[in-house]
């Protein structure tokens, strides 16, 4: 079940979410250091990450959910964030260089149409960033945490999905050692746990991130989406065309 905006904004208002949000958001500036003059999406609940790329990149977006719900972001600034459906990005093709999932791939109904229309919005040289919880993970198994939602991923199960749907994996990072426990003196030692498991490799990571590039070649072989549209008829027109003698004779016949 997909975790309630208001869960996931106190959760990052609490003192773990606040952990997390830290040792994750080192992460994504690792693997994205620089973002100048760029269009930045942020889709599912990202916004406690994207205030570091607000003054470098020339936009910053987030989108959320509409089985979600949305949140103001920025609070002391005009609003950048909407109310999406994750099939239908109100984006043109080619418009954004980076992409960054949180909360939205393990919670996703359809990851296939997701991950496609991802690829539709992204530019020719665009790169996504998918943050999940690792199946392995303690943090996937505490239900009181967002981490502990959707379906977890393994590396493996992570990069053919993205591979499966027109991404090429990149860079990979792992994150979120300490257990997930509301304890003051075990989280003031999360930067000691991190250097740890680190060490220890990506089994007992809580998330893992994934950068992916955009395969350009691959939709040589893929069809056009068609969207469906809305056909207005008004009742006026329905009344006259079942008065009509022909459609009367095809009734009668029945």
């Amino acid at each position: 079940m997909r975790p309630d905006v208001i869960d996931l904004r106190e959760f990052y208002a609490g003192r773990l979410g606040q952990v997390a949000r830290h040792l994750v958001r080192r992460h994504i500036r690792l693997l994205w250091p620089d973002v100048t003059g760029q269009c930045v999406v942020g889709l599912g609940y990202a916004t406690p990450y994207l205030r570091q790329f607000h003054d470098e990149a020339a936009r910053v977006l987030g989108f959320m959910p509409a089985a979600q719900g949305v949140t103001r972001w920025p609070a002391d600034e005009p609003g950048l964030v909407a109310l999406v459906d994750d099939y239908e990005l109100p984006l043109p093709d080619a418009s954004v260089d980076r992409l960054l999932l949180v909360h939205a791939l393990e919670n996703t109904e359809q990851a296939r149409p997701f991950l496609r229309e991802i690829w539709r919005v992204l530019s020719s040289s665009g790169r996504l960033l998918v943050v999940v919880p690792n199946r392995r993970g303690i943090w996937s198994r505490f239900e009181r945490t967002p981490f502990g939602h959707g379906q977890p991923f393994s590396p493996g199960q992570l990069s053919r999905l993205l591979r499966d749907n027109m991404f090429q994996p990149t860079q990979r990072a792992t994150a979120l050692y300490v257990p997930p426990i509301n304890s003051n003196m075990l989280l003031r030692a999360a930067p000691a746990w991190e250097r740890l498991g680190g060490r220890a490799g990506p089994a007992f990571a809580g998330v893992l991130l994934a950068e992916a590039d955009k395969q350009i070649y691959a939709m040589t072989t893929a069809q056009p989406r068609l969207r469906r549209r809305p056909v207005l008829i008004s009742p006026a027109r329905v009344a006259r065309e079942a008065e009509a003698p022909g459609l009367r004779r095809d009734c009668d016949s029945l």
